[in-house]
C-alpha cells in the first residue's frame, strides 16, 4: 500500500530520533543512517493504517535492525585492523540527540560509547533506550519482546558493566577502552574548550614531555583508530610518561607526516560528543578528531579517530558550520 504524504512526513519527523538511537546503539553515524533508512523501507512496505502507535512501531523495527547489526559487527571487529573507536560527532550534530539530562549527555559521550562496546546487544539496547531516551521498562519490554522484570535486570547488568569499566580505567586497567569520567558535560562552553585545547597544544608542541605530564593523570591512556588506512598503533599507550612521549613525537613537524595527510593541517578547538576535541583540517577535509577526556585531576584519555571512513560526516559538518579560527596553523 503506497504511503500518503502524511505518512512520509510522520516518518521524517521521527527520523532524527531514530538516527540518534541507532548512533548510540552502533557507534557509527553511517550505520545509523542506514538503519534509519531501512526502517523507512519497512514503514513503506507496511500497512500503516493498521499501526496503532507509529513511534513505538518504528522504534521496535529500528532497534531490532540495530541488534542484528551489533551481532554481525562483533564478528567484523574481531578482524578489524588495530583499535576500534566510535565515529565522533562534532558540536551541533543533530545525531547527538537529546542532551537535557546528565544521563542523556553521558550516554553519547565518547568515553561511554567506548564502554558500551563491552555490553551484549540486549544490554546496549536497554541502556540506550532507558538512559538516553527515557523509555519506560514497559515500553522497552514491548520493543524487545521481553518482560518488564527482564528489562530492569538487563539495565542493572548494563549499568554495572559500565561502572566496572570506569573503575578498571580509574585503577589503570582501561587500556582497551580507556577511562570514563562521567560523559559529556553541560558546563563546557566555547571559551573553556578553547583553553583546554590551547593548553594541551602548547604542551604537546613544546618538544618536552614534562609540560604534558603535568596535564595528564598518572594512568592516562592514548589510543587511535586508523582502520588499517592511516597508521595507528594497535595497542594503547598507557601511563602519563608513555603518553607524553608519544604526543611529543606525534606533534613534531616532519615532511613524511605532511605527505601522509596531503599538507600541513590546521588544528581547531571544538567539542565532539560533548567533550573537548581537537579537529585537524587539511583543505577543508577533516583528517582527524582527537577527543580529550578532562577531569578535575587532569586529562585521563586521548582518543584519536583518523580512519577516513569514520570522518566523512565530520567533514560534511565542518563544511556546513562555523568553527572559528584555528588554534594552531600548519601544525605539522
Amino acid at each position: 500500500m503506497a504511503l500518503t504524504l502524511s505518512d512520509v512526513d510522520r516518518f521524517e519527523a521521527a527520523r532524527p530520533r531514530l538516527e540518534a538511537i541507532a548512533y548510540r546503539m552502533l557507534g557509527s553515524a553511517s550505520e545509523a543512517e542506514d538503519a534509519a533508512q531501512e526502517t523507512y523501507l519497512r514503514w513503506q512496505a507496511a500497512d500503516v493504517e493498521r499501526i496503532e502507535v507509529p513511534e513505538a512501531w518504528l522504534t521496535k523495527v529500528l532497534t531490532n535492525l540495530c541488534l542484528n547489526q551489533l551481532t554481525s559487527a562483533r564478528a567484523r571487529r574481531e578482524t578489524y585492523v588495530g583499535q576500534w573507536l566510535p565515529e565522533p560527532l562534532l558540536e551541533g550534530d543533530p545525531m547527538l540527540g537529546p542532551a537535557e539530562t546528565a544521563e542523556q549527555r553521558d550516554s553519547v559521550s565518547y568515553a561511554v560509547l567506548v564502554l558500551l562496546e563491552r555490553l551484549s546487544p540486549n544490554e546496549r539496547a536497554v541502556y540506550v533506550l532507558r538512559e538516553a531516551f527515557a523509555y519506560s521498562h514497559r515500553e522497552i519490554a514491548d520493543i524487545l519482546d521481553l518482560s518488564e522484570a527482564a528489562s530492569q535486570q538487563i539495565l542493572h547488568r548494563a549499568k554495572k558493566h559500565v561502572a566496572e569499566g570506569r573503575a578498571r580505567a580509574a585503577s589503570g586497567g582501561g587500556a582497551a577502552g580507556g577511562a570514563a569520567s562521567g560523559g559529556a558535560r553541560a558546563d563546557i562552553d566555547e571559551a573553556a574548550v578553547r583553553r583546554v585545547v590551547e593548553e594541551f597544544l602548547a604542551a604537546a608542541t613544546s618538544g618536552e614531555t614534562q609540560p604534558l605530564i603535568k596535564l595528564l593523570t598518572s594512568d592516562a591512556i592514548a589510543v587511535g583508530d586508523g582502520g588499517g588506512k592511516v597508521p595507528a598503533r594497535a595497542s594503547a599507550f598507557e601511563g602519563a610518561l608513555a603518553v607524553a612521549k608519544f604526543l611529543r613525537g606525534m606533534f613534531k613537524p616532519a615532511k613524511a607526516k605532511r605527505d601522509l595527510v596531503g599538507g600541513s593541517p590546521d588544528l581547531y578547538a571544538t567539542t565532539a560528543n560533548g567533550g573537548p576535541a581537537i579537529v585537524a583540517v587539511v583543505d577543508g577535509r577533516v583528517f582527524g578528531v582527537m577527543c580529550l577526556e578532562q577531569t578535575p585531576e587532569g586529562i585521563v584519555a586521548i582518543r584519536s579517530q583518523v580512519n577516513p571512513d569514520k570522518l566523512e560526516r565530520a567533514t560534511e559538518r565542518w563544511a556546513a558550520g562555523d568553527f572559528g579560527a584555528p588554534v594552531l596553523t600548519e601544525a605539522l
